[in-house]
């Protein structure tokens, strides 16, 4: 079967757990030919994982890859599933993949592991999940385990729950922008009516002064005479 073929409509590649290991992994660590070329070879922890599916023999919504395990501090450390951006982190402990003709045999191991941004101990948690396939211990090893990569799908729970967040969210900020308008009205208004009682205020005491007649001059008025006793008027005046 080639890739040409593989591209027809209506075909998808979806291989049960069983068929991973027994069929496809296990043949390539046993270097037998697998005339399907469906999975390729790919050290994915080069990659972040937003990155795979560009990468993959088959565009589906899980994409599927044959790994070398790398591993730190030499043969015998631990894999190292550190990305540029992130890591992979287990989740649990490794559940067996049994065959279905004989139920209590064991034919490989599945560990789930998930992707975190950022970098060990600490990280955001991502929807990027990764089960990683690998035959059961005293079996030929190559370090080459097989990945399943997929995105996790989100509950329509989840989603109602952000959606309401978001919908809260938005109302306090309508709130807010309206409580800031009302005090700035507010303080508007005051500040009209503080200066409009100034204006009333002048014009009142304008008004009360812009016509009040000034005292008539009299000479009666005066506590004392313009002139001594024996000046007469000519005198007063004169100017020399």
């Amino acid at each position: 079967m080639s890739l040409t073929e593989l591209e027809l409509p209506g075909f998808r590649f979806h291989p049960t757990e069983e068929e991973l290991v027994n069929f496809y992994l296990k043949r390539i660590i046993n270097d037998d030919k697998i005339d399907s070329n469906t999975i390729g070879f790919l050290n994915i922890y080069l990659y972040d994982p937003w990155e795979l599916p560009g990468m993959a023999r088959i565009w589906e919504r899980e994409w599927y890859f044959f790994v070398p395990i790398s591993r730190k501090h030499g043969p015998k450390g631990r894999p190292n599933r550190t990305t540029r951006n992130g890591f992979w982190k287990a989740t649990g402990s490794d559940r067996q993949i049994r065959s279905s003709l004989e139920p209590k045999k064991a034919i490989g191991l599945k560990k789930t592991l998930v992707f975190y941004g950022g970098r060990a101990p600490k990280g955001t948690r991502t929807d990027w999940v990764m089960n990683e396939y690998r035959l059961p211990h005293g079996h030929k090893d190559h370090d080459i385990v097989l990945c399943k990569v997929y995105r996790k799908a989100t509950s329509f729970k989840v989603l109602e729950e952000r959606a309401m967040i978001e919908e809260d969210a938005a109302k306090t900020a309508t709130h807010d922008e309206s409580q800031d308008m009302l005090a700035s009205m507010e303080s508007s208004s005051k500040n009209d009516m503080y200066f409009k009682s100034c204006e009333e205020e002048n014009h009142e005491l304008l008004g009360s002064n812009a016509f009040v007649e000034p005292s008539k001059f009299s000479i009666d008025s005066l506590s004392s005479p313009l002139w001594s006793t024996g000046q007469d008027l000519w005198t007063l005046f004169s100017l020399s």
